[in-house]
């Protein structure tokens, strides 16, 4: 069997309201694809990722780079595959867009063989440590209005977030240190003393500054402060962690078990967060994940994005190892984001209808259980949201 093409689509659509983080707002919902086709008929599904311009530019590493390097090799050799690329594009980039390119290449690679082999990717890496996943659902993003008013309305989403069933919440912060502490109180309001909710700052912060928001954040009893500072200050995370009783989590931003090494051994993390569609895909995610349980760092993964994203995070949250063990060990958890998603919601011929799941199942979702990621995209609905 042999490669024959590697395409990317990318899709888009306008966002029915304006959405933002501490970094930027956006309006349009982005996603993007990579399918590997094979000569024996079996195809495989990726996704990269990066939004907007981001997927643009990617898809020429995909299809102007990667693919000329890997066409007319087996699918089946992913990790020769893996590694030709990676040494190859080395000299340009061992961080960042190349390897969200490649993590997508990855992923497909790896639907393929449980395609192949007839089983699910969870069987692939090893079994499955639990048949169903417990779900946060974040929202509260930021909106360019005065904080009082996104106050009042963070309190009503949370409630909201909670009365669905999830497990837990996630909110934005990034309009200040006193700006965000008003709106992370407002969370606290609006899911009551016992419902655990984390909180995002998307690197904006200076050390200091995210101590005063880490402080007032213990006081709401708040379980997560994620990305506080740049992903480069590796001292102040450390610092950051030594400081405060709140968890630190991060990582998104990194890649690659050689960036994840020097992470993990500054200590400046109390949950990591590998985000599989850009580190390096599947094969990378197994080795990252292998560093962070040697360094007895609990791992709860990033994800942002379509169906194909969702489905590959909970086949690797389901065949997760349990840290430390134990009758009761501590269990991750799958990331879900719940301001519109079309790409997430109606991608597949089969929906996950991850919603349904977690109000009918105490904030839990199960596995798929079909050939590889287990789940088919629906090409119509390519067809029509795809912009390049």
């Amino acid at each position: 069997m042999k490669i024959t093409k590697v395409t990317s689509h990318v899709l888009q659509y306008d966002l029915p309201e304006l959405l933002g983080y501490s970094q930027q707002y956006y309006s349009k919902r982005s996603a993007h694809l990579v399918e590997v086709t094979t000569d024996g008929g079996i195809t495989g599904w990726g996704e990269c990722f990066g939004p907007g311009n981001i997927a643009i530019a990617n898809q020429a590493i995909v299809e102007k780079v990667i693919q000329p390097l890997v066409l007319g090799m087996n699918p089946l050799d992913r990790d020769v595959i893996w590694h030709k690329v990676y040494n190859l594009l080395r000299d340009h980039g061992q961080k960042g867009m190349p390897m969200q390119s490649l993590s997508g290449v990855d992923i497909a690679l790896w639907d393929i063989a449980g395609k192949v082999a007839g089983l699910p990717l969870y069987q692939m890496i090893g079994g499955t440590h639990r048949d169903s996943v417990a779900v946060y659902g974040y929202g509260m993003m930021l909106k360019p209005e005065p904080v009082n008013e996104l106050a009042a309305k963070f309190t009503e989403e949370a409630a909201k977030i909670k009365d669905m069933g999830f497990a837990a919440t996630k909110m934005k912060v990034g309009h200040g240190p006193k700006a965000d502490i008003q709106l992370a109180t407002a969370v606290r309001k609006g899911v009551g003393d016992d419902y655990p909710f984390m909180v995002d700052a998307n690197h904006c912060y200076t050390t200091s500054d995210a101590f005063n928001v880490g402080r007032a954040l213990e006081e709401l009893d708040a379980y997560w402060l994620e990305e506080p500072i740049a992903p480069e200050d590796r001292n102040g995370y450390r610092e950051l962690r030594a400081g405060l009783k709140i968890n630190i989590s991060g990582g998104e931003a990194e890649f690659n078990r050689w960036g994840w090494r020097e992470l993990l051994e500054c200590r400046g993390l109390d949950i990591a967060q590998p985000e599989v569609c850009a580190l390096g895909g599947i094969s990378e995610y197994l080795r990252v994940l292998a560093l962070c349980h040697a360094h007895f760092t609990p791992v709860v993964n990033h994800v942002w994005g379509s169906a194909i994203a969702v489905s590959t995070n909970l086949h690797l949250l389901a065949a997760m190892p349990p840290l430390p063990g134990g009758l009761h060990p501590w269990e991750p958890m799958l990331e879900f984001d719940t301001t519109d998603n079309k790409f997430r919601d109606e991608l597949l011929e089969t929906p996950l209808n991850i919603q349904q799941q977690v109000a009918n199942n105490a904030g839990r979702v199960a596995i798929p259980h079909g050939p590889g990621l287990g789940v088919v995209p629906d090409r119509d609905f390519i067809a029509r949201y795809k912009i390049s």
